[in-house]
């Protein structure tokens, strides 16, 4: 069967139009301890750019990332939720919850089950098997990659021991940058704690953080390339990611002489004009490595009392890393948009799917 091809076209910050394409084979099963899952190979084409390599995987782990989730009921999250204690005591058994809802120590289980299945998974094994541990560094970036557990997940499918390299990277205004207004600045905690016979056997690097804008990740893979001359692969596990954001990285000048591969959970997020930071689930079912599963998500969310879905307003990355850290924070943004966008917060919409 043809590859999908899914095109895109929108006006950057800069007055450049990006137009090009997602083109995304048939998914392909696998299996592993955990169960297995499906993953599915693909590029990001931009014109007079080199294509970009993408690889989206679907487990049992990623499917409750990105989707709907099984779970019990659960009296302090539903009450964190918004729902009293009183109107919750008499519900038993168990409820469906999007994964914007797998909130703080959870959502950390959660995504370390998800990292192993995509470390454990066909695509990655050939480069793997390539280096020996000592060619392979790991780069979280603070704050949401520093739960991923990409050495974990090294060590638990490969057994290699390899060192990791945490970074700070994040946007400070800076009002001379041209258009952005902004730059991204990075820290980086211990490459100090490697010798520099250690920085020239890495050849293969693993960079750990989700991508909306792009602007910190194309940021951090050139400023890594930079640091560790001999560096010529660079695998990044970015489990929610947006096309935009993909974008940036594809036209960046480490696409012209290094190997840069993205690993994300089950499909690509809408990060265009207008929404930007607010990353719905692009409402194409071949997008989706499982359509069923998003028509269910679509279904949970329902509509509104004047017929807008609400899926096409959830983001599934709301507050990115706020959801491990602040899980507080993460209601509080949701809720903001929902009422906003739709005169309803997200305990009405939970209530109406529970209750």
């Amino acid at each position: 069967m043809a590859p999908f091809r899914s095109p895109f076209s929108f006006i950057e910050a800069d007055d450049v139009e990006v137009k090009g394409d997602v083109e995304l084979e048939q998914p392909i099963p696998f299996s592993n301890s955990q169960g297995g899952g499906l993953y599915r190979t693909g590029k990001v084409h931009i014109a007079q750019c080199p294509a970009l390599d993408v690889v989206l995987y679907h487990s049992a782990a990623t499917a409750h990332f990105m989707y709907v989730r099984d779970c019990a009921v659960d009296a302090h999250l539903l009450d964190l939720v918004g729902l009293p204690r009183e109107e919750t005591v008499r519900l038993a058994g168990r409820m469906r919850l999007p994964g914007q809802l797998c909130l703080g120590a959870e959502r950390t289980a959660l995504i370390g089950r998800a990292v192993r299945d995509v470390v454990g998974a066909p695509p990655l094994g050939p480069a793997i098997a390539r280096c020996t541990q000592k060619n392979i560094a790991v780069f979280p970036i603070a704050r949401e990659g520093l739960k991923y557990q990409v050495a974990e997940s090294l060590q638990s499918n490969h057994g290699y021991y390899c060192d990791e390299v945490v970074l700070d990277a994040h946007h400070v205004f800076d009002s001379s940058v041209p258009v952005y207004n902004r730059k991204v600045e990075l820290t980086v905690f211990k490459d100090k704690d490697l010798n520099q016979g250690q920085k020239e056997r890495i050849s293969m690097a693993f960079i750990a953080d989700s991508i909306s804008s792009g602007l910190v990740m194309r940021e951090v893979i050139e400023r890594v390339r930079e640091r560790f001359d001999h560096l010529v692969q660079v695998e990044v596990i970015s489990p929610l990611a947006t096309i935009r954001g993909l974008t940036r990285i594809a036209r960046s000048k480490s696409m012209q002489d290094a190997h840069i591969r993205l690993h994300v959970y089950e499909t690509l997020l809408n990060a265009l004009p207008p929404d930007f930071y607010y990353s719905a689930h692009f409402d194409v079912p071949e997008l989706h490595i499982r359509p069923d599963l998003e028509k269910e998500y679509r279904q949970w969310w329902g509509q509104d009392a004047q017929g807008n879905h609400l899926a096409d307003t959830a983001c599934a990355g709301y507050g990115w890393s706020e959801v491990f850290y602040s899980p507080r924070k993460q209601i509080q943004m949701i809720n903001d948009q929902l009422r906003s966008r739709h005169a309803l917060g997200i305990a009405d919409v939970v209530r109406r799917n529970i209750i």
